[in-house]
């Protein structure tokens, strides 16, 4: 079966997680559906990662189904579709969305005692706080990777331009058009948080860009700048960036549900958002932008150090540890940080080395093709996995190859660290935004480091072979096994590439 019927999938999956009417919500997060479940005891994880097209299974705040990258999007429609209800593209479920009546008050009392239970076991301040910043980050991703890509390219033009390799005035107006593409996300990227953190917090979507509009304190004048009452400075346009953008944003939904149980609804309309602005954009301007100021200052110079002084061996940690991370879902945490750099800095240090991790494991990856070629079954799963592993997608080798073979994962982080102590120990490498990884990150290298980040590549893929070869291949994994091709379909089939 050349393709992996979506429809076929997506009634699959309802028969082992308890049909439509046992899920909340269905999110598509690009290479994985998130299925918020009422009735956990419905669900059958060993049966449902049997599946063939589900990579994996991840259960904790969500029901997550990894099914790579394409194939993700068609099923988690389908899935909407079939249940009636609007597909969602962030990670945090609007609470007014996706509400399933089954017709039986005991049966909806039952599955609200469950999921109650459920909740409570899996909502965790840490992971309200990744669910939170994957709704805000996550819808967009698409907007970095293509307008970062465009900005990369942009910059090999210039540099291209500068050096006199070409000429003419259609070069630079080329040069000249890219770089206002790209700057419709960077330019205003705070009101697309803005926006975005208040779907997530459930405030008015509208006011949340507002709010993070107000950071560029764009119609201050010049002459009158205004006081930063903490430092007795004045404030600059931008100050406190995007975590003074979430943190206003989530003070605003709070402040305006409390208004909205006073204010008479006659006057709602009008009283509660003007209300609303007036209080949190002064508490934005002359609290807030101070100190996320402050902290995102402190927090890019000390990454920054630790990069500087710890060079190699810091290197080797953070792409070492990255894998865990991605399993987790804990990598989330750091889109933030990555944004504050290149807002700060004009590039992320970091995301070149986590970069590695990916690396890492395309490494391992090869070893085990090449060590356990007489398992048909492991090798057809990589055959499917290692493009887009290549290009940066890491799900795929995570839960179909190297995670079920327990050392191999382990080598395969290895490996990552060693790319990662590579580009530490070279400094100073830098991309210019985020959302690719792997060879697609690098056009986004800046000031003419690519090299640098191919030779972590390399270094990566070399490291997480050699290591995973001679000590992470498993003995049962190499043992010979035949694929039966009308069962058993590859990870390329299941992802439609």
């Amino acid at each position: 079966m050349a393709n992996k019927d979506e429809k076929v999938l997506a009634r699959q999956i309802y028969e082992e997680i308890g049909g439509p009417g046992n899920v909340d919500s269905v999110v598509n997060c690009m290479t994985r559906v998130r299925l918020t479940i009422r009735d956990e005891g419905k669900v059958h994880e060993d049966k449902l990662k049997q599946i063939d097209g589900v990579l994996g299974v991840v259960n904790q705040d969500t029901l997550q189904v990894i099914l790579g990258p394409g194939l993700s999007v068609k099923v988690a429609q389908e899935m909407a579709k079939t249940a009636g209800v609007e597909m969602q593209t962030e990670a945090a479920p609007s609470a007014d969305v996706n509400q399933f009546k089954t017709g039986k008050e005991e049966a909806e009392r039952r599955a609200a005692e469950n999921k109650a239970k459920q909740k409570k076991k899996h909502d965790t301040p840490l992971r309200r706080v990744l669910r939170s910043i994957a709704g805000i980050f996550i819808p967009l991703i698409p907007a970095f990777v293509g307008s970062g890509i465009i900005g990369g390219i942009a910059s090999i033009f210039t540099n291209l331009l500068t050096a006199g390799t070409i000429e003419g005035a259609g070069w630079q107006y080329f040069v000249m058009v890219a770089g206002i593409i790209q700057s419709g996300l960077f330019g205003y990227l705070n009101i697309y948080v803005g926006i975005n953190a208040a779907k997530v917090f459930g405030a008015t979507e509208g006011l949340g860009g507002i709010i993070g509009g107000i950071i560029y304190l764009t119609n201050m004048n010049p002459e009158m700048p205004l006081p930063n009452i903490f430092t007795g400075g004045d404030l600059a346009g931008g100050q406190g960036g995007i975590l003074g953008v979430i943190a206003a944003v989530w003070i605003l939904s709070v402040v305006e549900k409390q208004l909205r149980k006073v204010v008479p609804n006659a006057v709602d309309i009008i009283v509660t958002p003007m209300l609303s602005l007036l209080a949190v954009g002064l508490f934005t301007i002359f609290i807030i932008m101070p100190l996320a100021g402050a902290i995102s200052s402190g927090l890019v110079g000390f990454i920054t150090t630790v990069l500087e002084i710890g060079g190699a061996v810091a290197g080797f940690i953070l792409g070492s540890l990255f894998l865990p991370m991605v399993m987790f879902g804990l990598h989330q945490i750091l889109t933030p940080i990555h944004i504050e750099m290149i807002a700060q800095t004009g590039s992320t240090q970091l995301l070149p080395i986590l970069a590695m991790a990916g690396a890492g494991q395309v490494g391992a990856a090869i070893a085990l093709w090449v060590k356990a070629r007489r398992n048909k079954q492991l090798v057809n799963m990589i055959k499917g996995a290692l493009p887009v592993g290549i290009l940066g997608i890491g799900e795929p080798l995570i839960y179909a190859v190297t995670l079920p073979l327990g050392r191999a994962f382990i080598t395969a982080c290895i490996g990552g660290g060693i790319g990662g102590a590579v580009i530490g120990a070279i400094g100073g490498v830098g991309a210019s935004a985020i959302g690719p990884s792997g060879v697609a990150l690098i056009p986004l290298i800046v000031d003419g480091l690519w090299w640098a980040y191919v030779a972590g590549l390399l270094a990566a893929y070399t490291g997480g072979f050699l290591v995973t070869y001679f000590f992470g291949v498993p003995a049962e994994a190499m043992e010979p096994s035949e694929a039966d091709d009308s069962s058993q379909p590859t990870v390329e089939e299941a992802m439609n590439i």
